[in-house]
């Protein structure tokens, strides 16, 4: 590999020329800067409304998951600390602090949790609106990058912003109210600044390595797996730098250590001294397993799910790209490293039951990023035969890969996976009606599974039978110790109320364990079937009901509110759940 040339420094003009014999060049040139600074401008808007428009397709959801962060971020802004619940053991039950971080700002800010914003409920517009702010971002970095190294940024920019906002995947899971927007855009912006270290011959210089590690940082800060890309910087340094260079590169390599060591050496101290614990709760409730030479085919899906002939056309552009020694190839070998490391991270994770790859938006990002630059300049510098050529190839493949976009995005507008919304609706606002129907006291708990909407509107102390953010409850997950969690649950947390979704009663063995039964009165069972959002239990310890009439009141409540929520549940992804959402709310408050 050739290593990268420094930039000569600019021309300045000699002193004494005619000012008149200037000012037609300064004209032209003002001209120019306008012209490209409105292209940039108009690529940017273009692609950022046309994500925005694919995003309100799937109208006010967004994944439970999202809302335990929400809680969290609410309770950091109130004062109570980065909590669950008020006044509860710290649990670190999330594993994106920079998206956390950033929503507790809108709160102090009075934008997120506190109201409506233009009649929108602010925990929808917020994260949303946030998301897209990523998105923009996003874009503005393609046309950064792509200004580099072709005379077409703007062309590159619009039809990137196009690509991403046809991409289901990409546009779900940056409005999900998850952190994916933010995950992706550190991602890029790592990427992006590499690249600008390689093209202008200041890769090893503090003010490309710096800020290459604290970036690394973020990403590792609004992921986990995101420490990944602390990787990048060395290993570009490292196909870049000839022999006699490796003492500066390894001073750029300490420098860029150290950038990634400040943020977030110092968060893991913070999380040591506040939870305990050197991995998020979430990490060991889930047991990551290691990773094993088979993961490698979970490549496959990303290329399926993107097309496989759109992928070969730009593979085929970037072989052609790639051949001889460029500013151009060398932008994407700085880029490759970060896409790589991408699908390293995606193929080692577990699979998801979230579904739609939900830890692949950096691979869409910085995979169209780079995809767009090398077929926009294959497309320009080919002859008119095999511009004819290539042109008709990517619309036949741009085509396939649309038809299979709108298939899967209408497929999860119809079905997604646990709207918050319905949560809040189904689980929280009815056991809490409930609980002041059989008089329970806020310390009073209750186990559940969706735990999102519960943190969020629950009075009760919940109970996170799913491990996330429950401390004991993670160590007995993590190997599969269902018989202890179950001693814990019946013998020792005892809580007043269980909510179970799904089949999740027979899988952490509730149901063939006699305590259940012995112990716990059901209070609304749904029929087993594939009724969306409507696959949901109740239970309530029967030393709260020996009254028979008190028992069927119970029940009568439970069964009635809780079919009424389900029966309207075909819509519950595409409206919000109220203007406000506060613990002790109950149906129709």
């Amino acid at each position: 590999m050739n290593s990268v040339k420094l930039a000569g420094p600019p021309t300045v003009a000699e002193p004494g020329h005619d000012g008149n014999r200037r000012r037609p060049g300064g004209a032209a040139s003002s001209r120019r800067s306008f012209l490209s600074f409105a292209g940039a401008f108009a690529a940017v808007v273009v692609g950022t409304v046309l994500i925005a428009v694919h995003a309100s397709f799937y109208g006010n959801w967004m994944i439970d998951d999202a809302a335990i962060t929400f809680a969290y971020s609410r309770n950091l802004a109130d004062g109570f600390g980065p909590v669950l619940q008020p006044g509860v053991e710290p649990v670190e039950g999330f594993s994106n602090p920079v998206w956390m971080v950033l929503l507790a700002l809108g709160k102090l800010l009075g934008l997120f949790d506190s109201g409506t914003i233009f009649g929108i409920p602010d925990y929808v517009l917020f994260p949303k609106g946030l998301a897209l702010l990523c998105c923009a971002a996003i874009l503005v970095l393609v046309y950064v990058a792509a200004k580099r190294v072709t005379s077409r940024p703007a062309l590159v920019t619009l039809i990137a912003g196009a690509a991403l906002a046809a991409n289901p995947s990409f546009v779900i899971w940056c409005f999900s109210g998850l952190e994916n927007s933010v995950y992706a855009l550190t991602a890029t912006a790592l990427a992006v600044v590499i690249l600008c270290g390689v093209d202008s011959g200041t890769l090893l210089t503090a003010k490309i390595a710096v800020p290459a590690g604290a970036l690394a940082a973020l990403a590792g800060l609004s992921r986990p797996d995101g420490v990944i890309y602390a990787a990048a910087f060395p290993i570009v340094v490292a196909l870049f730098t000839r022999r006699g260079g490796v003492p500066t590169a390894i001073r750029a390599v300490l420098l860029s250590a150290a950038g990634f060591a400040v943020p977030f050496g110092g968060y893991l101290l913070f999380r040591w001294i506040e939870y305990g614990r050197l991995l998020p709760n979430t990490a060991v409730a889930k047991a990551q397993p290691l990773p094993t030479i088979g993961d490698i085919a979970k490549a496959g899906t990303v290329l399926q799910y993107a097309g496989w002939l759109l992928v070969a056309v730009a593979v085929v552009c970037l072989a052609l790209v790639m051949q001889k020694p460029s500013k151009l190839r060398a932008a994407m070998v700085a880029l490759l490293v970060p896409f790589a490391l991408s699908v390293i991270a995606f193929c080692v994770l577990q699979a998801d039951w979230m579904g739609q790859l939900r830890f692949a938006t950096p691979i869409w990002a910085l995979g169209t990023l780079g995809g767009t630059i090398v077929i926009v300049e294959t497309l320009r510098r080919a002859r008119i035969r095999g511009r004819v050529l290539l042109a008709i190839t990517l619309v036949i493949a741009a085509a396939s890969s649309v038809n299979g976009f709108y298939t899967q995005g209408k497929n999860y507008r119809d079905t997604p996976k646990t709207p918050f919304c319905s949560v809040v609706e189904r689980d929280a606002r009815v056991t809490n009606g409930v609980a002041d129907l059989l008089r329970l006291p806020d310390s009073a708990k209750i186990g559940v599974i969706d735990l999102g909407g519960m943190a969020l509107v629950s009075r009760l102390q919940v109970i996170d039978l799913a491990g996330l953010a429950d401390r004991v409850i993670a160590d007995f997950l993590r190997t599969a110790d269902f018989a202890g969690e179950r001693r814990y649950v019946f013998d020792e947390a005892r809580p007043e109320l269980i909510s179970l979704i799904g089949t999740w009663d027979t899988t952490l063995g509730f149901a063939q364990d006699p305590r259940f039964e012995q112990e716990y009165e059901v209070l609304y069972r749904s029929p087993r079937g594939p009724a969306a959002f409507g696959d949901v239990g109740v239970w309530v310890r029967k030393d709260l009901v020996r009254d028979p009439a008190l028992l069927a009141e119970a029940r009568r409540y439970v069964t009635t509110e809780t079919e009424k929520v389900v029966a309207v549940n075909a819509v519950a992804h595409l409206r919000s759940c109220g203007d406000v959402l506060r613990p002790g709310q109950t149906p129709g408050s």
